[in-house]
């Protein structure tokens, strides 16, 4: 006797599977276009919706081809042995260099845009302050945390709760059946569709919740030997970095500090946006944020983190002073970060000499030579710590 298998279609989404691949393709391009993304130069400054492009290689669809898919075959002599290629040589149409236009099909690339805070989310991915320290009094209250508290008959798609919205139709289709029996009515029913008044969407309510009170100081060298190119640098350095911090975590104040041979507290535009000129004192930015931390962040109470970024060009009469007040950072920071960039003069840099004269282990420092060595200084100074078990 035959046994047939009940025949059960299946249901391929092809269009899912064509959505997954492309998202694929968006988030490998955008990894590999991070360096060039976070040092573009016109993202300084712009709003959160600002745009920018991202080139993605195309999609083609599987095919069965015979070969090379070219007319004719390869023929032998008669003297060939096992393994020796047929129709190889005098290849032509490759298009390499030296060899003029080539004639071969070329690899399509198109263009999609993304926000630049959908790229930074990708960036923060592998990042975070290394040892925020939730300590007893180190906490604050946010309002920006909500909470579940019930059901409601209104509300948006996100917030349906089908649980409570099937058990909604259950108890209707449950109270009709009752009645139905009440009445000696027997029949049955076949089909019972959810409705509106069956629909119950969660209530939410604002809440406060305890979140880390933590600041980040940003500290620019905004000298005379930190040319437009340096001074670039620098600033997208600073505007990635103060991104992220706002867009990953809720309560953390960024203060900004720029110097020359003077240092002073200035506001983010000025940050980004004034050029001054001068000579370098290196110690006074450190000094001015240390002042600023003990007017302002008592350190029992605060993370704090601080960052530097200079072309490394000191006075000499400044050196130790700029090392001892490295020193005092340190003891008052979670974290000390100093980048470098574009360094002229190696043995006058100041990076070499605090980087062999501070020892503190919360110290780290980068040298930044071009655009795309922003990525890596940032990553590096911000590493995630992997935890056990993970």
């Amino acid at each position: 006797m035959a046994i047939f298998k009940q025949f059960e279609q299946v249901d391929h989404d092809r269009s899912a599977e064509d959505r997954r691949r492309h998202r694929q393709l968006v988030e490998r391009s955008i990894k590999d276009n991070l360096s060039d993304i976070l040092s573009e130069e016109s993202i300084i400054g712009e709003t959160k919706n600002r745009k920018i492009k991202i080139p993605i290689r195309g999609m083609k669809e599987y095919q069965f081809i015979y070969g090379k898919n070219v007319p004719g075959v390869g023929s032998g002599s008669g003297s060939e042995k096992r393994g020796d290629k047929i129709g190889k040589s005098g290849e032509k149409g490759q298009g390499q260099g030296g060899a003029g236009a080539g004639n071969d099909e070329g690899e399509d690339v198109y263009e999609t845009e993304i926000t630049i805070e959908d790229a930074l989310s990708y960036f923060m991915e592998d990042i975070e302050l290394p040892d925020l320290d939730k300590k007893k009094l180190s906490d604050v209250l946010s309002d920006n945390s909500i909470k579940r508290s019930g059901y409601q008959r209104h509300g948006i798609k996100p917030r349906l709760s089908k649980k409570k919205t099937a058990i909604e139709k259950l108890k209707r289709e449950q109270g009709t059946k009752r009645a139905l029996r009440e009445q000696n009515i027997e029949d049955e029913i076949e089909r019972f569709p959810f409705k509106e008044d069956d629909l119950r969407y969660f209530k939410i309510k604002q809440t406060q919740k305890h979140e880390y009170n933590a600041v980040i100081f940003c500290i620019m060298d905004t000298s005379g030997s930190m040319d437009s190119t340096k001074k670039f640098l620098a600033r997208s350095f600073f505007f990635v970095l103060s991104r992220f911090i706002r867009m990953k975590y809720t309560n953390v104040e960024v203060v900004f500090v720029s110097h020359t041979t003077t240092a002073r507290e200035v506001n983010e535009r000025e940050f980004f946006y004034k050029a001054e000129s001068g000579g370098t004192y290196i110690s006074s930015g450190y000094k001015k944020t240390l002042e600023i931390i003990w007017e302002r962040y008592n350190p029992a109470y605060w993370n704090i983190y601080a960052f530097h970024v200079s072309d490394g060009d000191n006075w000499v009469e400044d050196n130790e002073r700029a090392v001892k007040a490295a020193d005092e950072l340190c003891d008052v920071c979670n974290l000390f970060g100093y980048a470098e960039i574009m360094p002229v003069y190696y043995s006058l840099s100041i990076k070499g000499k605090l980087t062999k004269e501070v020892k503190s282990k919360n110290f780290v420092s980068a040298t930044i030579n071009k655009k795309q060595d922003l990525w890596d200084a940032l990553k590096g100074m911000l590493k995630k710590e992997v935890k056990e078990g993970e």
